[in-house]
């Protein structure tokens, strides 16, 4: 068990739980600003670098993003649970502070493919060891809380990140017309580049000052004495699936959010061609749903927020994706848009605190020495999904609208009356159904007794 956190005092430990966690979570604002900040850099600098051929440009740098974490997640999980986490997190900033300093001066795709791929090798360290920390500077009882902040400094910081870039653009501007910019590569995303390796530095140097529990990082000790051999390694990799496989939170958490995500995700590509082709709205309008979704999220993740103390996680995590799936399910039926709205805004105020309630849990259900491991195969299975959602719902939609075609001419008498049964509309009904198994699954595994991480004594009979 991670050594107990001292109780709330001042405004910082009743807001946050402790000091310790204040310092990380500016750590993550920072962080998270950086990598939406270098995302968005990266993607100018290939479109400017192979022009003629700009997707595919983008397409084999956003590979480098995602390629590293399918097969090297496990590694970076068992690196995260021997070393100290503190250290690897500073390291992994300086590394990326590093980096991302260089990559003014590429002017190649193959060293800006190079140079994400790198990028992303850091980000694998320092996002696991982040997550494994937290229990150790939050006290349980708000660790629901912790989560709420880390989703919005993981996710509120793009419009921040996208603010700056275009600030960041404006002063190139109006520095190019001075001799040294060239030199320098003080162009637009060259500047982006060298604010984001600051960001880092000044991560490198928060992460620093964090003060852990007496005990937490001197822990790895024995893991040391294992040794970096292929056997201590291997015996650790089995360690940690075997608690993936048979422990029922980490099982349901790992199963409800990757096949939830898998439903919701599908959501984003289809979206502004669902308000176009079913409701025969305009841009506007799909802001209005996306605005929807943003609202409902951040409600559903205050109120988990505030209710952490009153709520029984294990319960609330599958309703959660069934009412996400209802929703979903409620938005694809609907035809206009004063319906569509709320629908989307109850599927966001049901999936913020499946991530939320996820990650609580596992906070609370997995052993310290495991959680480099659990939390870094949850992050890639969920990057996964999101990728294969993203791929394959316009697939999926031009597919079912050839076949809706072919058998009803793209109409369904239902009731005495039509309904227009595009593609994009059974994708999404696709998707509801997919997040409502989602949440089945779950409940099933919550229900079935399994090993207790850290006791090994059975539980959830």
């Amino acid at each position: 068990m991670s050594p107990s956190v001292a109780p709330a005092q001042g405004t910082i430990e009743r807001i946050f739980g402790s000091v310790g966690f204040f310092r990380l979570w500016i750590a993550q604002v920072i962080s998270a600003t950086g990598d939406w900040l270098g995302l968005i850099a990266i993607i100018s600098l290939a479109d400017r670098l192979n022009d003629g051929s700009e997707g595919t440009a983008i397409a084999l740098v956003l590979t480098a993003r995602i390629l590293p974490g399918f097969f090297l997640a496990t590694a970076a999980g068992i690196i995260v649970d021997r070393l100290n986490r503190r250290r690897v997190m500073m390291v992994a900033d300086l590394g990326r502070a590093a980096v991302l300093m260089a990559l003014p001066f590429v002017d190649s795709l193959a060293g800006l493919v190079l140079a994400s791929f790198v990028l992303e090798l850091l980000t694998m360290l320092w996002s696991p060891a982040k997550e494994a920390l937290v229990p150790s500077l939050v006290p349980a009882e708000k660790l629901t809380s912790a989560n709420s902040l880390n989703v919005a400094a993981a996710y509120g910081m793009f419009p921040v990140a996208a603010g700056i870039a275009a600030l960041l653009a404006k002063v190139a501007e109006s520095l190019a017309d001075t001799g040294w910019i060239d030199t320098l590569r003080l162009n637009q995303e060259g500047l982006a580049f060298y604010v984001d390796g600051l960001s880092f530095l000044a991560t490198a140097l928060i992460v620093s000052t964090i003060v852990l529990p007496s005990g937490v990082e001197s822990a790895k000790g024995s893991d040391r004495q294992r040794g970096w051999g292929f056997g201590g390694a291997l015996g650790d990799l089995k360690e940690g699936w075997r608690v993936i496989v048979a422990n029922p939170v980490v099982r349901a958490v790992n199963i409800g959010l990757s096949t939830g995500v898998i439903g919701g995700g599908m959501l984003v590509p289809l979206g502004a061609i669902y308000v176009n082709e079913v409701i025969s709205g305009d841009e506007a309008d799909f802001n209005l749903v996306l605005f929807s979704l943003g609202t409902g999220m951040a409600v559903g993740v205050g109120c988990a927020s505030v209710l952490q103390n009153r709520i029984n996680r294990t319960r609330l995590f599958p309703a959660a994706l069934l009412l996400a799936g209802f929703g979903l399910l409620s938005a694809g039926a609907s035809s206009v848009l004063w319906l569509v709205v709320p629908a989307v805004g109850l599927v966001g105020f049901a999936a913020g605190p499946v991530y939320v309630l996820g990650f609580t849990l596992l906070h609370e259900n997995v052993n310290d020495e495991l959680r480099g491991r659990i939390f870094a195969a949850l992050l890639v299975l969920v990057r996964l999904c999101v990728l294969l959602a993203l791929a394959l719902a316009p697939l999926l939609s031009e597919l079912f609208d050839q076949l809706s075609a072919a058998l009803w001419d793209r109409q369904l008498s239902l009731a005495g009356g039509t309904v227009f049964v595009p593609g994009v509309r059974l994708t999404i009904w696709l998707a509801a159904v997919i997040v409502s198994l989602a949440g089945v699954l779950a409940l099933v595994s919550l229900r079935r007794p399994g090993p207790n991480v850290v006791t090994g004594e059975q539980e959830l009979g």
